[in-house]
């Protein structure tokens, strides 16, 4: 009787370590602000999904591409995601702003990139796509989910607002001083 509790015990062991695996591959993002994946992105485009295609372990979404935002100026014609937990799931006949990885020529993005529906952006949000997010790569934008948040240095903007419109819809650019502000996303700041 021993042996075959002993037996089970080893095959419960066994099962639960194979599953705590697929577990640790489940796919956690932090929250991210439009201005900092845009920043962190090699390419950066505005582009609508025509076709589809499963391939092995990836996704070939074949897009067509409407305006270049960041990145080489060569024109993508696919974009491909993961069929795990981190791949992105995209409709057919719909436009989104795609923020992603490219290597070789070939774009990449996952559910930690910033990847949404075209028409979900405010109009802020697409008017800084243009220049103010560019602008502001030299600063950091910081999440902070509770105050206090220290912040040690001036090349910094402090998002407090994590999940709401206001956030979105603002920029950090670099002043004169070399500090950084956040920003209304529908202008340049006067120098």
């Amino acid at each position: 009787m021993t042996r075959y509790v002993s037996s089970c015990f080893i095959t419960l062991l066994v099962l639960f370590l194979w599953r705590v695996e697929d577990i640790a591959e489940a796919c956690t993002c932090r929250p991210q602000h439009p201005q900092q994946a845009f920043c962190d992105a090699d390419i950066v485009i505005r582009a609508k999904v025509v076709g589809k295609k499963a391939l092995s372990n990836e996704i070939k979404n074949d897009i067509q591409q409407i305006k270049l935002f960041k990145g080489c100026d060569q024109v993508i014609h696919a974009i491909f995601t993961d069929t795990t937990s981190c791949g992105v799931t995209l409709e057919i006949n719909k436009e989104y702003l795609f923020t992603g990885k490219l290597e070789t020529g070939r774009m990449d993005i996952t559910l930690c990139d910033y990847n949404p529906p075209w028409e979900a952006l405010s109009a802020a949000q697409k008017n800084s796509l243009t220049r103010l997010y560019k602008s502001g790569c030299d600063c950091k934008i910081i999440p902070c989910t509770s105050l206090p948040c220290p912040v040690s240095t001036s090349d910094a903007c402090l998002w407090t607002d994590l999940g709401t419109d206001n956030g979105q819809n603002l920029a950090c650019i670099k002043r004169r001083d070399g500090s950084c502000a956040w920003y209304k996303g529908l202008a340049l700041p006067k120098k």
